[in-house]
């Protein structure tokens, strides 16, 4: 068994003790929760006549739901509007703080606890959402929790668990160009598989992954449920505690001294024992996009489509040509000059000010396909202040691009923002499941913010490396 790794400090500093199930009760350090997954589990407390534990360990908003477009109250959706009325009755009964439309703090709940550094290393944080494992990019245990579990941490601050083996992910070299964080997390899920990480916490590692900010190891730690892990992490160092200085929720003064040696900490050993290590070469790793219907079916931009009939294992064969019949695309062909009707920007996995940043460099001065319906949909209203600022609404409104109200949108289509029919979505959101995005005919082809700007611009899939950007200077505070 692993020792001596982040994972195994964090959880026994969390652990009050076994259960006659053989599962760890564990401490919760910190439980966010939003609009959809918790209304059951409220209603389960009130009749048990129980409350909330840690109220002031609990924090609420609204993202799934909410519309990007007109929020005036009530939500035109009678269903969206009873889920946000739940909230606030449920928030405002056991004294939870409730980061909603008026606070000015509302957005993707994966993304306002790094941002009120709400989320530090060496946290356990649990959340009604699989990938609540972004918070790992911190050195913390994120994991994403059922409604009963929900109920099990209002009502008493823990949670049961299975301990995890560990397995540590080491990315090594010099990426070439174009690549990003999006690609480095498809291009490991491609290789480890959508069911490789089942049993295991993925620890992040290497030279790429060091040199990452703080938004790109999110992104990574994100979607680590879609290879199948429970949890996803990076060791916390010096660019961890820069981002967490001055935020409000993050110590101050001597408290912060002793934060930062505690988070020193908990890092993972240099003699950590691992269950298993796996090393990737970034020189391998080229812009991503998947051509199927899970995040594993993916290829490098310059390869052709796998034929199903190579592939050995029986399940994944039978995937792979049920995607192929799904996505109306065949063996052999490319990626590249596929059309798109869609082009989404957005979503708890790049929807963060560098995803804009990078995508507005892509659009500066183009125009988006006559074809194309693009829009932007920042993750959370500081990411769309702090856009706006720096003028990066203007780049997308002028080349084309619809600027939205901070939430979820098109990544899971809880919302208005569906696709229609069959149409193609570029997406730099995390999952391409059939029917994801609101239609079950509808078509997402995942890929990096880049990918997806070009993308809207050319009306088409395109390489990226063979797509002009602007300079940064160009675009900051047009």
């Amino acid at each position: 068994m692993a020792r001596g790794t982040l994972y195994n400090k964090v959880w026994d500093a969390h652990a009050v003790t076994t259960l006659p199930s053989g599962e760890t009760q564990l401490l919760i350090g910190l439980h966010m929760i939003h609009e959809v997954t918790s209304p059951q589990a409220f209603d389960m407390i009130r009749e048990r006549g129980l409350t909330v534990k840690r109220p002031d360990r609990t924090f609420a908003t609204v993202d799934h739901i909410v519309p990007t477009t007109s929020q005036q109250r009530p939500f035109a959706d009678p269903q969206a509007e009873a889920m946000m009325q739940a909230l606030e009755k449920n928030t405002r009964h056991f004294g939870i703080e409730f980061l909603n439309l008026e606070s000015g703090r509302q957005g993707i709940v994966h993304m306002i606890g790094p941002e009120l550094g709400l989320t530090q290393p060496g946290m356990t944080i649990a959340c009604g959402d699989s990938h609540t494992a972004t918070h790992g990019a911190f050195g913390s245990l994120g994991f994403g929790i059922g409604t009963s579990q929900i109920r099990d941490v209002l009502a008493s601050q823990c949670l049961a668990m299975t301990p995890l083996r560990v397995r540590r992910i080491e990315v090594n070299g010099e990426p070439g160009p174009g690549v990003t964080p999006k690609d480095v997390i498809l291009y490991i899920i491609n290789r480890l598989g959508v069911k490789g990480g089942i049993g295991y916490a993925y620890e992040y590692a290497g030279d790429v992954v060091d040199r990452m900010s703080m938004e790109g190891r999110m992104t990574v730690c994100n979607m680590s449920i879609e290879g199948g892990a429970r949890v996803g992490y990076v060791n916390p160092d010096q660019t961890t505690y820069d981002y967490l200085a001055g935020r409000e929720y993050a110590p101050k003064g001597e408290d912060w001294d002793e934060a930062i040696a505690y988070w020193q900490s908990v890092a993972s050993d240099p003699d950590a024992e691992y269950d298993d290590r796996v090393v990737f070469d970034a020189a391998d790793i080229e812009p991503m996009v998947t051509w199927g219907v899970t995040p594993g079916q993916s290829v490098r931009i310059s390869e052709r489509l796998p034929d199903p009939s190579a592939i050995r294992d029986s399940g994944e064969r039978k995937a792979a040509e049920h995607a192929y019949a799904h996505m109306g695309l065949e063996p052999g062909s490319e990626m590249r000059g596929i059309p798109i009707d869609v082009a989404f920007l957005g979503s708890c996995t790049n929807g963060r000010i560098e995803d804009l940043r990078a995508a507005a460099q892509v659009v500066q001065g183009r125009k988006v396909a006559s074809d194309v319906h693009a829009f932007v949909v920042p993750g959370s209203m500081h990411v769309a202040k702090q856009a706006v600022s720096e003028g990066l609404h203007k780049v997308f409104m002028e080349a084309g691009f619809e600027w939205r109200a901070a939430g979820c949108s098109m990544c899971l289509a809880m919302n208005p923002d569906k696709l229609q029919g069959n149409q193609i979505s570029a997406s730099s959101s995390n999952r391409n499941f059939v029917g994801r995005q609101g239609s079950t005919e509808g078509r997402t082809l995942l890929m990096s913010p880049e990918m997806v700007a070009a993308a809207a611009i050319e009306g088409r899939v395109t390489d990226i490396r063979e797509f002009p950007v602007a300079d940064k200077e160009e675009v900051a505070n047009v």
